[in-house]
């Protein structure tokens, strides 16, 4: 069971992860591709990690960018475990 981050944790988690922001309620980051299809398949690893975290949030992709929007909804807020998948997010997108 995961439980909702504080403002001051959030922003502590932060640091750990690059380049996502907390625009509004959600955990939020857009990655830019060379081509719609290096999008569309970056989406699937991490997709898979979230189904095994069975953790599912938002995930758009618009020809070469996929954006992601990580929160607990079952909390009503960011939790570790978004932080969680950013990371494993960013990781795979390096690859």
């Amino acid at each position: 069971m995961t439980r909702k981050l504080t403002t001051d944790k959030i922003q502590a988690q932060l640091t750990r992860v690059e380049s996502w922001i907390v625009p509004d309620e959600d955990l939020h980051k857009e990655f830019r591709f060379s081509s719609f299809t290096e999008a569309l398949g970056s989406m699937v690893q991490p997709v898979l990690v979230a189904e095994s975290m069975n953790h599912h949030s938002q995930w758009f992709n618009v020809y070469n960018r996929v954006v992601i929007d990580l929160t607990a909804y079952d909390d009503g807020g960011i939790s570790d475990l978004d932080f969680e998948l950013a990371s494993r997010a960013d990781d795979l997108a390096r690859y």
